[in-house]
């Protein structure tokens, strides 16, 4: 049995969750998708369901002790693009100032970059927080700052194609094109 956890290198540090081999051929172009939203609105569920299968995902979730986790963030990214495989970052990425590095690297790996947009819902985000348990539930403070950051992307920030995404009512998502005239 393998002692070191899913997602850790052999000294517990985490690294991304690995792409398949299916996101390094040539037929497959490189992609990195950039999530953008509150916390509990929904972008690890989507991030799981809809497009972790053949990406490597990061998010900070993942090294939430780490000292440097915007750094750590930007080599586990730079490695996997450089690896050839798509890259998912699920973090709450709300500003050009967190997502401008992202779209650098991807260029400087020749990946198209997409933006999935989570519009804001305030009560919706904070009523699922609290469901969550105490390890993964987000102070409120935290929930407000982030909205206060909170811009909506366009084309012009880089982004190769944008989409909105929200619940279905289902328990699945519904995922359109984002018109850059809203």
């Amino acid at each position: 049995m393998n002692p070191t956890p899913a997602g850790a290198d052999g000294d517990g540090r985490r690294r991304a969750r690995p792409c398949s081999s299916q996101t390094r051929t040539a037929e497959v172009p490189v992609e990195l998708a950039v999530l953008i939203g509150l916390q509990a609105s929904g972008k690890s569920t989507f991030c799981r369901t809809a497009l972790a299968e053949g990406r490597a995902v990061v998010s900070k979730d993942d090294f939430r002790n780490a000292r440097h986790r915007q750094l750590r963030q930007m080599l586990l990214v730079g490695e996997a693009l450089a690896a050839g495989c798509s890259v998912v970052v699920d973090n709450t990425n709300p500003s050009p100032a967190q997502w401008r590095p992202l779209i650098e690297a991807a260029r400087e790996h020749g990946a198209r970059v997409v933006g999935y947009w989570f519009p804001p819902d305030p009560a919706g985000s904070a009523a699922r927080n609290a469901a969550r348990d105490d390890r993964t539930r987000v102070p409120d403070a935290g929930l407000r700052a982030v909205l206060r950051e909170l811009r909506r992307p366009r084309r012009a920030d880089g982004f190769d194609r944008l989409y909105t995404v929200g619940f279905d009512g289902a328990g699945g998502f519904l995922v359109e094109a984002l018109d850059d005239e809203e």
